[in-house]
């Protein structure tokens, strides 16, 4: 009988086609860490981490149009109404020893004035007010942002947006923003990412921005 043998390769050696997801169970806080040194800043693939599991997911071109038109859309929006923010990119937010994520885009709202400078997240920092995850190759992790406790989550999946809003440490879904309380957000949003594909993303923020 041959026996295995198992085989050790450091995560940032693997290759992940676009589109391809992998979950690694059992994964440690200490592991977790270890991890995003080794894979490093400079990548072309996203993380989360929640109860003990890290999933490593590189995006596709389905994934990356929308988020950045929504993220753009936000902008104008925010902007329209002549609220000040500083957008965080896909900074990856931490609960030390139980939870990191990195959503595809993220604003400071109603702190942003403390973010102003920061070029890394210190300890102290508070979440950000705003995220937002668009789901292709794989589901968005709530548990991680409660932990994290991130206020307001906008999740983009098949044309549809939902958004979650934290209770007392529990997201529940909601028909409206409170940063956009007077906007269809569920409406506007996915009719922008569809005319997207029709027209180009140019076009479809042309469009919203004369419409509002």
């Amino acid at each position: 009988m041959t026996a295995a043998i198992p085989v050790f390769k450091a995560v940032s050696q693997m290759q992940l086609a676009p589109g391809s997801t992998v979950t690694i169970p059992d994964v440690s806080w200490q592991e977790f860490e270890s991890i995003l040194e080794e894979l490093g800043e400079k990548r072309n693939t996203r993380i989360a981490y929640s109860q003990g599991t890290l999933e490593i997911m590189a995006p596709l071109p389905e994934h990356e149009i929308p988020k950045d038109l929504i993220s753009d859309i936000v902008k104008i929006l925010l902007k329209a109404k002549d609220i000040r923010y500083q957008p965080f990119g896909s900074t990856t937010f931490k609960r030390q020893g139980v939870a990191g994520v990195e959503p595809d885009a993220c604003f400071y709202i109603q702190n942003y004035q403390q973010m102003i400078g920061h070029r890394r997240l210190q300890p102290d920092d508070p979440p950000p007010d705003l995220a937002i995850e668009t789901d292709v190759t794989s589901k968005t992790t709530l548990d991680a942002y409660e932990a994290i406790e991130v206020p307001e989550l906008w999740v983009y999946d098949s044309g549809n947006l939902s958004i979650y809003l934290l209770k007392e440490g529990k997201y529940i879904k909601s028909n409206t923003s409170p940063n956009f309380a007077d906007i269809a957000i569920t409406q506007i949003i996915p009719a922008a990412v569809e005319r997207s594909w029709q027209v180009g993303s140019f076009q479809a923020l042309k469009e919203l921005e004369a419409m509002i």
